[in-house]
């Protein structure tokens, strides 16, 4: 999967969609980034260890998969916006995020769509 052409064609999507990007296991984006125009809410040190944390959360769902399943996708809502992460294969991890009023639903059924490809 092209990672870079996914965080391309997912801020495409919807302009309430303020960041696509893909961590790898370390916490490091390797790929996307934020619409033009959007200001930072959090300094590049305080993302690192807040995709550090999705990725331990991300490993807790995992070691629950064999009984319930493989989670598909996780959905936080803050004051200021919407976190939605996904997980992808050799260890990565899909995280968007959105403002507030965006259509979450929307968005996630067609991230789920194009991740599937």
């Amino acid at each position: 999967m092209d990672y870079g052409t996914l965080c391309k064609d997912i801020l495409a999507l919807d302009q309430n969609v303020r960041f696509a990007g893909v961590s790898d296991d370390t916490g490091e984006i390797k790929y996307g980034g934020q619409r033009q125009g959007i200001n930072n809410l959090l300094s590049s040190e305080e993302t690192k260890r807040s995709n550090l944390q999705a990725l331990a959360r991300w490993s807790l769902r995992n070691s629950l998969a064999p009984k319930i399943g493989k989670g598909r996708y996780a959905m936080a809502e803050y004051e200021r916006i919407k976190r939605i992460t996904f997980p992808l294969e050799d260890y990565h991890l899909l995280l968007i995020t959105t403002e507030v009023n965006a259509d979450h639903g929307k968005i996630i059924n067609k991230v789920l769509d194009m991740i599937k490809k």
